[in-house]
């Protein structure tokens, strides 16, 4: 296919993700005062007996709050759609073999990534809110904005979602032969200084919230060594020996 005709490809796809997102938005946008209040649930939860809700400051903050709720539910209820999109945008240009492959990667990636939603909100917020607001007191009250909230809650929630991921494409790296498991072994402790760093990045500025992630982040990437070594390529020596104890 020519250059242009791509690009008519491509838009015309883009144009259905769209319409898709904003159908998911208008279906959520109803909801959205219920979707904030799910998500804000684990913080409502630790909050101290005499501060039992979240605050706003702008006249306008619970609006485009309930706004940016909607338009992520959107996102989320048009994943399906938007995936179907670029299987059908990439796959005619990949082989047979690599269609066959492509979109169980897909599923299984999306898979991962909603595991690390799940892991932060049933998990990391309880255990997280429920420390930083221990340093509250009577001389140190907290009136928490739900802007502020939404924000950093859907930077955790992201974050967790994309760690999540480090395991199914340190097998699929092993798996088409970039790298093997005794490369991911070698550098073991200087993915263990990267995860405390990234850790420090992303979460609040205190150690506990930092491991909460940076101890997952670990224990994740030995689950990528684990599926590398199981499932990664074979060296030419190695396989042959594997046919001879077959025969043998």
């Amino acid at each position: 296919m020519p250059l242009t005709s791509h690009l008519i490809e491509l838009r015309k796809r883009l144009i259905v993700s769209a319409v898709a997102v904003l159908v998911g938005f208008g279906a959520s946008y109803a909801f959205s005062e219920e979707l904030f209040h799910f998500l804000a649930a684990p913080l409502v939860a630790a909050l101290p007996p005499e501060t039992d809700s979240l605050v706003f400051i702008g006249i306008i903050e619970p609006f485009f709050t309930y706004l940016k709720v909607a338009i992520v539910a959107g996102i989320v209820l048009a994943s399906p759609v938007i995936l179907h999109q670029i299987w059908g945008f990439v796959a005619p240009a990949l082989y047979k073999e690599e269609r066959r492959w492509f979109l169980p990667i897909v599923i299984c990636s999306t898979l991962f990534f909603f595991l690390g939603l799940l892991f932060a909100y049933y998990l990391v917020f309880p255990l997280g809110f429920k420390y930083l607001l221990s340093f509250a007191h009577e001389e140190l009250r907290p009136e928490l904005s739900i802007a502020l909230y939404f924000s950093l809650a859907i930077k955790l929630l992201l974050a967790f979602g994309i760690v999540f991921e480090l395991p199914f494409f340190m097998t699929i790296f092993a798996r088409i032969g970039v790298v093997n498991a005794a490369f991911f072994s070698y550098y073991r402790r200087y993915a263990i200084v990267i995860a405390v760093i990234f850790s420090a990045l992303l979460t609040p500025p205190d150690i506990f919230s930092q491991l909460l992630m940076a101890g997952p982040v670990i224990v994740l990437y030995e689950m990528g060594i684990a599926g590398a070594r199981l499932f990664g390529k074979k060296s030419p020596d190695k396989e042959g020996e594997e046919d001879e104890e077959k025969e043998g």
